[in-house]
């Protein structure tokens, strides 16, 4: 019954929302993926400018999700196969790439900026989103998001087919490399730090060392002179 709910409010939404990408300016991209509507997406390559390319696709969430080096930098609703046409799970790579095509099965569909992942023919492609379900097998994505995503991704580029499951268990571990990461990168910032500290504190030390000897000579200098004053009288 709550599957049926929430399918009816995607059924709602889809009647009014538009193919275009959502800007909540606070949200992370992970956060902004729970709150898009049928055709709708995030789209934010500046969260990070690093890294290989790596795709999650949710089917039971309908989302996929695109990571560079560990951070999502990107996602989009999605429709995927049918019941009798399931898209197919696992870790697959992009075989393929064109702006223009065609498919060869059903009736000359055509599948703009498609990018196919095996060998019978499924593949990521722009196409209708009525908020659920409803491919022969591919993955229908937003056109304005598949022109974006064709744009980044190159032929090898790993990309996972996962139940809900899978993709939670896929989220965490980019969550705890991003984390590890940030940690690796903060310690360093830090021991950086603390070794600029070392050599300030060794500069000051050796310029108080300069310092204090220069008295020391001064004052030497000044008793051999008092001392020989006094032994001439």
């Amino acid at each position: 019954m709550k599957r049926l709910i929430e399918l009816g409010i995607l059924a709602c939404m889809a009647a009014t929302a538009a193919a275009h990408p959502v800007t909540h300016q606070k949200l992370s991209v992970m956060q902004k993926a729970d709150r898009l509507g049928p055709g709708q997406f995030a789209w934010e390559p500046e969260a990070a400018s690093t890294g290989p390319l790596f795709l999650v696709i949710d089917l039971t969430r309908q989302r996929v999700l695109l990571y560079r080096g560990g951070v999502p930098i990107a996602a989009s609703t999605i429709s995927s196969g049918s019941k009798g046409r399931e898209t197919p799970t696992g870790v697959f790579t992009i075989l393929q790439k064109e702006v223009v095509h065609r498919s060869g099965t059903y009736d000359d569909a055509p599948m703009p900026y498609m990018q196919r992942l095996t060998a019978k023919g499924v593949a990521m492609h722009a196409g209708n989103l009525p908020g659920y379900a409803a491919s022969h097998g591919c993955i229908r994505l937003p056109r304005a998001f598949a022109k974006l995503l064709y744009g980044v991704t190159e032929v090898g580029t790993p990309v996972m087919i996962t139940d809900d499951e899978q993709a939670r268990m896929a989220s965490e571990r980019a969550r705890k490399a991003t984390e590890y990461q940030s940690a690796v990168e903060e310690l360093a910032l830090r021991k950086a730090e603390l070794q600029a500290e070392a050599e300030r504190a060794l500069a000051d030390f050796d310029r108080a060392k300069a310092a204090h000897e220069e008295i020391l000579r001064q004052h030497d200098a000044k008793m051999a002179k008092y001392n020989s004053q006094v032994a001439s009288k």
